[in-house]
């Protein structure tokens, strides 16, 4: 099964040599769920002309804005609704979250509330106790898109993470980073961007347990659906 993930974003120079880009990421998020992958990098202009170029699609985080002015933003909104119109499986996240959202008539901001870095529970459907991810974000999908259902949020996000039908489901947090990931954000992209308070708090949670596997086990049982029949790319 062929997952086409859309990367939107670059880990920091500093920290790709060890990490891997995003792509790589979420390949070894999705280890053992017999996926092959093949990447897209929308940032040099390489969007599929169609949703059926793959079985599955996965968008990745950025550090760019999704309201920003970039020439690979509408391409990327419109293989977004074709996607969505042919009943594929599709994922985001963070950026990937809120770029759908946008795609499908939601609107995303700024979130005047600043930024949330690092360990953060989640309170999630089906689940009694809240689920632990790292987040980086400041940007916030402020008001979901007509389909968009709730599943999981926090005081903090709201709109955390949502589902649109039984194909889409996307959320803000980043359960392909690991706590190493989030150390290397702060030394080299957090200094004079995210409070230092915030930044000091975020190591003071490092080493608290993550729950990747609880989202990497929704992602792998929604990619896995079939593909629906009489839908158009």
């Amino acid at each position: 099964m062929k997952i086409g993930i859309l990367q939107t974003g670059l880990a920091p120079d500093e920290l790709a040599p060890q990490t891997g880009e995003y792509p790589e990421m979420f390949e070894r998020l999705l280890a053992g769920h017999g996926f092959e992958f093949q990447t897209y990098n929308v940032l040099d202009g390489n969007i599929p002309d169609s949703a059926d170029t793959a079985d599955g699609w996965l968008i990745t985080g950025s550090k760019h804005g999704v309201y920003e002015d970039h020439d690979w933003i509408a391409p990327l909104e419109d293989l977004i609704r074709k996607i969505y119109a042919a009943h594929i499986p599709l994922i985001g996240v963070c950026f990937g979250h809120q770029i759908i959202a946008q795609a499908l008539g939601g609107k995303v901001e700024k979130f005047k509330g600043g930024w949330r870095i690092g360990h953060t529970e989640y309170t999630m459907d089906g689940h009694d106790d809240p689920v632990l991810l790292n987040a980086w974000h400041q940007d916030q999908v402020i008001e979901l898109p007509e389909d968009a259902v709730i599943v999981g949020s926090n005081d903090f996000c709201k709109n955390a993470m949502l589902t649109y039908g039984d194909k889409v489901l996307t959320i803000q947090p980043h359960p392909e980073y690991g706590h190493a990931f989030i150390d290397g954000l702060i030394e080299h992209r957090a200094k004079g961007v995210v409070p230092e308070e915030l930044q000091a708090d975020a190591k003071a949670q490092m080493g608290k347990p993550l729950q990747a596997d609880v989202i990497a086990d929704m992602f792998a049982k929604l990619l896995k659906q079939p593909k629906a029949e009489g839908g158009s790319a």
